[in-house]
């Protein structure tokens, strides 16, 4: 029986989430992951050391390892103190196996190698590239820290979202799209994370050749400022967007609630649950799987994690998302 192909496509802790519970089944898997993150220990190694942002693929490969779980702790270190303070020793480890390979894609497969990663992960470019956003008041934000942080732009606008420079997609990314039997957008950070992998030339194209059955994994919560209005039809629209046609075949959605503690802290952060209105009379290009796929567990940050207070609180249960997706993937 031939084995079935499934291309993911996010970054962050998302796209961790999400492979953490893919990897348990007998698939092909093929993570394609962001390259445009600055912030955080990354952006200090891509000022210090000129190197692409490693973060992203470090949160993957460590999702897909096979290898101890000493060996995947070590990866996720961080240093809590001194000059590197905050940094992961995973994003070191990518840095200087990116300057002993001679480029950041063969970086990357060497530590595939060494951590025993079910599957592939793939940087959607190998090209140096910055997220840039034009609101509609005429400012420009230049990168994804400062785009993240900014919770003004559903206020003021959004005019247009683009990489500078214009980079080209990563050869791997596109020939495993175009081969998968499903493509998984998803969860994650609307604006920094998911957009900015179909802002790289080639991947729009992709998605818009390929026969796999398209999936959007809806994320929990909206982020205050940036998809604070957005309903799940709002987060399609803007995905297919970007795409350049209506792509989206299938939506995951959670239908169930957080406990009452969470609810009152993320209602505090203006975090809601994201809502869709479930007419039988509205005509939709995509079919919506509502389920259960709420994490009962509470995520663990370092205290030198410098991104940990705007880290999400309210995550997906990997193995129930992972279940949803598989019984999608076996649909006729």
């Amino acid at each position: 029986m031939k084995t079935k192909k499934i291309v993911t496509i996010g970054g962050g802790t998302g796209s961790f989430v999400l492979l953490s519970g893919l990897k348990e089944y007998p698939i092909s898997i093929s993570a394609i992951v962001s390259m445009a993150d600055d912030g955080g220990s990354t952006g200090v190694l891509r000022d210090e050391l000129g190197v692409l942002p490693p973060g992203d693929a470090r949160q993957c490969l460590v999702a897909l390892s096979d290898s101890s779980k000493s060996l995947r702790e070590l990866i996720n270190y961080r240093f809590e103190s001194g000059r590197i303070k905050g940094c992961s020793f995973g994003n070191l480890f990518l840095s200087a196996l990116e300057k002993l390979n001679g480029g950041f894609s063969r970086g990357v497969e060497e530590a595939a190698k060494i951590l025993n990663v079910k599957g592939e992960v793939i940087p959607v470019t190998v090209e140096d590239t910055n997220l840039y956003m034009r609101l509609k008041n005429g400012k420009i934000l230049k990168g994804e820290e400062k785009i993240n942080h900014n919770y003004d732009l559903e206020k003021i606008g959004i005019r247009k979202n683009y990489l500078k420079p214009s980079v080209k997609a990563n050869r791997k990314a596109v020939k495993a799209i175009l081969e998968a039997d499903m493509v998984v957008i998803g969860p994650g950070n609307h604006y920094c994370s998911i957009i900015p992998n179909l802002l790289v030339k080639g991947i729009p194209e992709a998605l818009q050749k390929t026969k796999a059955r398209v999936v959007y994994n809806c994320n929990l919560v909206n982020k205050p400022g940036h998809t604070e209005k957005f309903s799940l039809d709002d987060y399609v629209l803007s995905i297919n967007k970007h795409i350049g046609r209506d792509r989206i075949d299938f939506v995951t959605y959670n239908n169930k609630k957080p406990g009452r503690e969470l609810m009152k802290r993320y209602k505090n952060k203006k975090e809601l649950p994201i809502e869709f209105q479930n007419e039988r009379n509205r005509k939709r290009n995509y079919r919506i799987v509502q389920a259960d796929m709420l994490s009962d567990a509470k995520p663990k940050y370092s205290r030198s994690d410098v991104l940990a207070q705007v880290r999400s609180f309210i995550r997906h249960n990997p193995r129930k998302l992972a279940k949803i997706l598989m019984t999608i993937l076996e649909l006729d």
